[in-house]
């Protein structure tokens, strides 16, 4: 086995790990219609996942009277937890993460979920005892800001220049440069492309198997 260039992997979990982004993104679009706002574009849907549920109101919305914004907030939450269930990771990401385990990878979660979802997705898919430190939006700034990542270096010990940030937006990608953290982009979850190229990435893969591939190829 070759030398490991990274000892810390930190994922995105929505759109990285998770085959989520259709969940979310008519999750919020139907919220938006069900609390009588605007019709929403699923495509600009799609573009802010990654955010905080606060900072996504705001960034689709503007500033909307408090009481509007938390009524969409809450319909949002129970569109979303009533399919949550459904959820299915990538094929081959559970696979991967176990075995980036075995091999004495550090792992890592840094979402724009809440906790409770956070927490309760691990639990459904089996993973929640391979990772060794998650950070989500309850606990830390909304990304790009790095407090998520720095909180999870400093927990696990290990330098910015031996972590690597996974990601499906912007928002991950600008957050390891915050960071000084070097990042992989993946543009099978909410983001193109288009959306992902200037952001410096090291890789960019377009299926979870070419991912999974370079990772245990290191």
């Amino acid at each position: 086995m070759k030398e490991k260039k990274f000892d810390l992997i930190v994922w995105d979990w929505d759109g990285t790990l998770a085959n989520s982004t259709g969940m979310i993104t008519d999750a919020i679009v139907q919220a938006a219609q069900q609390v009588g706002l605007p019709a929403l574009d699923p495509k600009a849907a799609s573009n802010i996942i990654g955010l905080g549920l606060k900072e996504s109101i705001h960034a689709l919305f503007g500033d909307l009277p408090p009481e509007l914004a938390q009524k969409l907030a809450v319909q949002y939450s129970a569109n979303y937890y009533a399919g949550e269930q459904a959820i299915s990771l990538f094929a081959g990401a559970k696979s991967t993460i176990i075995e980036l385990s075995r091999r004495g990878y550090k792992l890592a979660v840094a979402t724009g979920k809440g906790r409770r979802g956070l927490n309760l997705a691990l639990e459904h898919c089996g993973l929640t005892q391979y990772f060794h430190e998650t950070r989500t939006v309850d606990e830390c700034f909304s990304k790009p800001h790095p407090q998520m990542l720095d909180e999870i270096m400093d927990a696990c010990v290990v330098t910015p220049e031996r972590t690597l940030m996974i990601g499906d937006t912007s928002y991950d990608l600008q957050m390891a440069k915050n960071a000084s953290v070097q990042a992989v982009a993946v543009t099978f979850g909410a983001q193109s492309r288009d959306k992902l190229i200037g952001y410096n990435s090291i890789e960019m893969f377009h299926h979870f198997d070419e991912l999974s591939a370079w990772l245990l190829a290191k």
